[in-house]
């Protein structure tokens, strides 16, 4: 699929993550209801701009208690 919209490198940082937290909002109804269409669109959308995060991000905060140590000090 090509990108449908603007593509992730033109937007500000700003914009990547408001349109991620948009995207995983609507996941599980795009999930549960959408087409086939939509679903791979949603699906390929979100991966082009998490891409993107993590491209301009590869230094990001990792929750310590979200790894495998982490959980099991939760356990």
């Amino acid at each position: 699929m090509t990108t449908m919209g603007i593509d992730p490198a033109q937007l500000s940082d700003e914009d990547v993550v408001r349109e991620l937290r948009q995207l995983h909002a609507t996941r599980s109804d795009t999930f549960f209801h959408g087409s086939d269409d939509a679903l791979a669109r949603h699906t390929s959308r979100t991966n082009e701009l998490e891409a993107e995060y993590l491209r301009r991000n590869p230094d990001r905060d990792v929750d310590p208690y979200r790894l495998r140590e982490g959980a099991r000090e939760r356990s």
